[in-house]
């Protein structure tokens, strides 16, 4: 392959890689995965004739879910052995993404959670067209299927995801003010103040992916959720300190133990009270968030 082809399919390939890897990170939820998937993606496109290429970025997005479909294979069978509840991987999003209500909701981790209910060919072609508004006969070619096939899984997909998303897509700004209430009530040991910002069906689900200590189900109701917050973070043996963050695309907390990222918590809001909490604390999907977020000693 010539320097200037070689070049090419270089500078075609950067160009789309944010899109790329959204893609595959929505399809996975895990940014590491994701991560990977590129490095393949790349390593098949450049062994493409681009003289027989028409639509690039199709042919990228096609190489992209394949591979990420590949890849959810495998995962089914990690977390069937997983140790406690499984969340996404928290990826940090510019602050400005959470301005754009359609895109933080569809990266949100209520959403991501939504999206693993679905099979691996359903919540591609759920990615593909609802996040990406890829045409049916481009989701078709990526998955393997026909374009009438396509148009009835992406039928059935939305009305599974419109059955359990959130109610109402809630603005940034009532969101930062929920988790400003519930970060205050946190710190202080404030009891009332968190019941306060809490739903009364509040659900907390904590991943410590058999590492770190987290809750092994759900825990559901406001009482029990305090419960388990400030009697955890009453045994912790260091300095805690809990600072705001965007995460998917949403205003989120990330914890530090003497100034090391410890966890992220990710929260859903629905009239003006949290609803949902996500707490990761599983170090190996942290990495990634403690690589980028500088360390804090205060």
């Amino acid at each position: 392959m010539s320097d200037h082809v070689t070049n090419t399919a270089t500078e075609t390939f950067v160009a789309h890689r944010n899109l790329l890897f959204t893609v595959a990170y929505e399809m996975l939820g895990s940014a590491a995965d994701a991560e990977d998937v590129l490095q393949e993606t790349w390593l098949r496109w450049v062994k493409v004739d681009l003289g027989q290429v028409r639509d690039p970025r199709a042919y990228l997005v096609r190489i992209t879910t394949r591979q990420s479909l590949n890849r959810l294979r495998t995962m089914s069978r990690r977390k069937e052995v997983y140790v406690g509840p499984w969340l996404p991987e928290p990826l940090l999003t510019a602050p400005d993404v959470a301005e754009d209500v359609e895109l933080a909701e569809s990266v949100s981790m209520a959403m991501m959670l939504v999206l693993e209910t679905l099979s691996p060919t359903e919540r591609a072609v759920f990615v593909l067209r609802e996040a990406f508004d890829v045409s049916y006969d481009e989701i078709a070619a990526a998955v393997d299927k026909t374009p009438a096939a396509v148009r009835q899984i992406a039928h059935r997909a939305r009305r599974h995801v419109d059955a359990r998303r959130p109610r109402e897509v809630v603005s940034p700004g009532r969101i930062r003010a929920a988790l400003e209430s519930f970060q205050r009530a946190f710190e202080s040991r404030d009891l009332q103040g968190l019941l306060d910002v809490l739903a009364p069906e509040v659900v907390l689900v904590s991943d410590g992916g058999g590492v770190k200590q987290a809750a092994l189900r759900p825990i559901c109701g406001a009482e029990k959720v305090v419960r388990f917050i400030v009697g955890g973070t009453g045994k912790t043996e260091g300095t805690l300190t809990i600072d705001p963050t965007v995460v998917n695309g949403n205003p989120a907390l990330v914890l530090r133990l003497d100034g090391e990222v410890d966890g992220i918590m990710a929260i859903r809001v629905e009239d003006a009270r949290i609803t949902g909490l996500y707490y990761v604390r599983n170090p190996e999907k942290l990495t990634r968030v403690a690589a980028e977020t500088p360390l804090t000693l205060r």
